[in-house]
């Protein structure tokens, strides 16, 4: 059942102080997944509203790890930024592995893709010591068509992988490899926003990433991170890591093709390894992605929408699309796989 097809069916209201103000509800009863929360009174700013409401906020993200906000006022983009950034302040793009730009503050363009290739789920810098707990959309113009912003339940994701898999990647882990410096992918400058290789390595020692300079100016790291993670709120485990994202065969099949046309795969600007180095099988990788895809849900934008995410209990992508489209995203509460 689509959006257009499934009427906006009503859930509860919140307690009798802000009952007049917000409504919840879903926009496919069946999965549950985003709620959306709407307002009762015309011109409601958002931010001003969850900034009074956090508890609520918090509890609701707790529990269904999306929100869709939906009716309020079109956010300005230092309102956005507020909203982001309520508790604790919007969060710098660190440790980058895809092309944005700064829109205001720490507020960017959500990736920078080209517009006909889809980008897969996944969690937020789940390959970062530290994350964001939060990643939040607002769409300031949707696509004439296509470029959802697709989502999954990783708690979901997680029951679908067998338990042979979910055994082999938690006893090992994965590996997350980069190689800067080829004509694919970030430079390092960008990655890390720096030009000094000082810098560079003296982020890598503090965040557990191997590397290894060569000839050129040229980087290549490494780092092995866990597949799984607790939540700290709610103590429910969720599948959160980028190994299905950064294999290389999750790529359209003429980028995969152009890349191992080109260089060589240990030369691949990104690719994944289970944590000894060791490859993964496709019959593994496949039984990954098919786990995110039987998950995805998918709405059509409208200008104004609010899609705050629980990072750790959500995982987003993006459509193809054509037209104009401006989605801008910013990230909040760092939080840490040592907390998790």
């Amino acid at each position: 059942m689509t959006e257009e097809e499934a009427p906006f069916r009503r859930r509860k209201s919140l307690r009798l102080s802000q009952a007049s103000l917000v409504r919840t509800g879903f926009l496919d009863e069946r999965r549950g997944f985003p709620l959306v929360v709407e307002p009762t009174v015309e011109g409601l700013n958002l931010a001003a509203w969850a900034e009074g409401c956090a508890d609520f906020v918090d509890a609701q993200l707790n529990t269904y790890g999306a929100l869709l906000f939906r009716g309020f006022t079109t956010p300005s983009l230092h309102e956005f930024e507020r909203f982001v950034g309520a508790g604790g302040g919007a969060l710098p793009y660190t440790e980058r592995s895809s092309p944005r730009t700064r829109v205001s503050g720490n507020i960017y363009t959500s990736t920078d893709y080209p517009p006909e290739y889809p980008i897969f789920l996944h969690n937020e810098q789940s390959y970062n010591l530290s994350f964001p707990a939060r990643i939040i959309f607002c769409c300031l113009t949707p696509a004439e068509s296509g470029g959802q912003t697709p989502i999954a339940d990783t708690r979901r994701v997680l029951r679908r992988i067998s338990a042979d898999t979910r055994r082999r990647f938690e006893e090992r882990g994965y590996m997350y490899t980069r190689n800067f410096g080829s004509s694919f992918g970030l430079s390092w400058q960008t990655a890390f926003q720096t030009n000094d290789p000082l810098g560079v390595e003296s982020y890598c020692r503090d965040n557990a990433i191997q590397f290894e300079w060569k000839s050129g100016g040229r980087l290549k790291t490494w780092q092995v991170r866990r597949v799984t993670a607790t939540h700290p709120q709610t103590g429910e485990a969720a599948w959160f890591n980028h190994a299905a994202f950064f294999h290389v065969t999750t790529l359209e099949p003429e980028i995969q093709a152009r890349l191992r046309a080109e260089v060589a795969e240990e030369d691949l600007p990104n690719n994944t390894y289970y944590g000894d180095g060791s490859a993964i099988e496709p019959t593994v990788i496949e039984e990954l992605r098919a786990a995110y895809l039987a998950e995805k849900t998918l709405f059509s934008w409208r200008r104004g929408d609010v899609l705050a995410l629980d990072n750790m209990l959500s995982a987003h992508g993006r459509e193809p699309y054509a037209g104009p489209r401006q989605v801008i995203t910013g990230m909040s509460k760092l939080c840490g796989w040592n907390e998790v």
